[in-house]
């Protein structure tokens, strides 16, 4: 077993000897008079714990505390004086520079084990609780990359579809997801999906999403099958779990689609302002029955453009209320030549309507040129 390692540092002979005596059972203790000498005992020796009178001729313990913290920023320091001169000056001056504890000479030998002990002791959980939240952060950077990998490229191009896609999750761990994929015939799919909280469970969510949506592929994705698999799959959660989701699949001149509680998404077209794919059911729970329907409408291959987005757009706050689902309709009908454009300036408009207000939930917003 280690000994914690303790430097004693005062120009008196006899204290060393008393400190020594009181403590050299239980600690690997290092003692020396020269405070100037001291600087390099303890880069050899690398103490746990400092204890250093406050006068000393060549260098007084608050000057010796910065050169060792200077070594170790870590390391703890318990000033020892003998004068009763301007004493409250000398243990405010200790509080201020962060010292552990002020003893004043002669100290009482359980007074001192109980102080170093003490002292150690929170050493030890400090340094415990620095290691635990290191591996937390490392872990949670390992399950933000994961997740990260779960989505697909932001642009892409899929069954003569082309995808503009924006996610910015507001913590390392976010509860939006959206995937696209092409169908064997002309076509494609394009699922957004916003899962309930956020962190390590968020995350286990959307990766159950992503597998429920792509093992569907047996049944060319079709929305409704894609709903039924992530119902079936979120069964085994806790009750306060939740998905909403919109599933749109685009084939030769017709979208089918399942909104399970999700926003609506808008079908801009050439001719009218804009269709919205409203919900066709509830949310996704593991406490509700779920049975969604599965709605088709025309489309336009090479005109009409497609609008997918999670709340945190339209639930967008200023002073004067929300950003609201009429706004975003009004942004959407601008209909800018490139979808790409499009999607920049939505995000523009939520922006400016926030004026520098956070937007307090993670945020996705996928535009679909058929």
């Amino acid at each position: 077993m280690n000994l914690s390692r303790i430097l004693v540092v005062d120009d008196e002979a006899g204290m060393l000897r008393s400190v020594e005596r009181v403590l050299g059972e239980d600690y690997e203790v290092v003692s020396t008079r020269s405070s100037r000498d001291a600087v390099g005992v303890a880069e050899a020796f690398k103490p746990d714990l400092a204890i250093l009178d406050i006068q000393m001729p060549e260098m007084d313990g608050f000057q010796l505390m910065e050169k060792l913290q200077a070594l170790d920023a870590e390391l703890d320091v318990i000033f020892m004086t003998g004068s009763i001169h301007e004493l409250d000056t000398k243990l405010i001056r200790a509080i201020r520079k962060d010292a552990f504890y002020f003893l004043q000479k002669p100290f009482d030998r359980g007074v001192l084990l109980s102080l170093v002990e003490r002292c150690l002791e929170l050493r030890r959980l400090d340094r415990s609780n620095r290691e635990h939240l290191q591996r937390m952060e490392k872990e949670l950077s390992d399950a933000r990359v994961f997740q990260q990998s779960l989505l697909p490229p932001e642009v892409g191009k899929v069954g003569g579809i082309c995808i503009f896609a924006h996610y910015i999750p507001c913590s390392e761990l976010a509860g939006d997801f959206f995937d696209y994929v092409a169908l064997p015939t002309d076509g494609a799919v394009i699922l957004v999906a916003d899962v309930s909280g956020h962190g390590a469970s968020a995350a286990m969510l959307t990766g159950i999403v992503k597998s429920a949506f792509h093992s569907a592929s047996s049944d060319l994705y079709e929305p409704a099958s894609v709903v039924k698999r992530v119902a079936s799959a979120i069964r085994a959660f806790a009750p306060h779990h939740f998905i909403t989701l919109i599933c749109a699949r685009v084939r030769n001149d017709s979208l089918d689609f399942v909104n399970a509680g999700h926003p609506p998404g808008i079908l801009s077209t050439s001719e009218t302002s804009a269709a919205l794919l409203k919900a066709t059911g509830p949310i996704i729970s593991p406490v509700v029955e779920f049975s969604c329907e599965q709605h088709t409408i025309p489309v336009r291959r090479g005109s009409d453009r497609l609008v997918i987005f999670t709340d945190a757009i339209i639930e967008a706050e200023s002073s004067t209320g929300e950003y609201g689902l009429n706004r975003l309709v009004e942004e959407v009908s601008k209909r800018p030549v490139h979808g790409n454009v499009l999607s920049e300036q939505i995000l523009q408009s939520v922006r400016r309507f926030a004026v520098g207000r956070p937007i307090k939930d993670d945020l996705t917003l996928v535009i679909a040129d058929l």
